[in-house]
């Protein structure tokens, strides 16, 4: 169990530099369609860093909803007693 727990921050971190990577391609790439007059692929870039932005914050409301919920049944279950 200890290697599992050691080896899990390592693979995260493993993975992240692998994506530090594409910044900078991504960048290139959209610098050089904004100089020839493309707007659209930046606007596209944009929406996709937003929608990645949002979804750990919508995941957890959505958790933190249910759980809220439930405990809420749950006492009303317990009060009736």
């Amino acid at each position: 169990m200890r290697i599992k727990l050691l080896l899990l921050p390592l693979l995260f971190f493993g993975i992240q530099l692998g994506s530090w990577a594409q910044c900078a391609m991504c960048r290139a790439s959209v610098e050089n369609n904004v100089s020839n007059g493309e707007t659209t692929i930046g606007a596209g870039l944009n929406t996709g860093i937003l929608y990645l932005f949002v979804m750990p914050y919508l995941l957890a409301a959505v958790i933190g909803y249910l759980w809220y919920r439930s405990a809420k049944k749950r006492k009303a279950k317990l009060a009736m007693r």
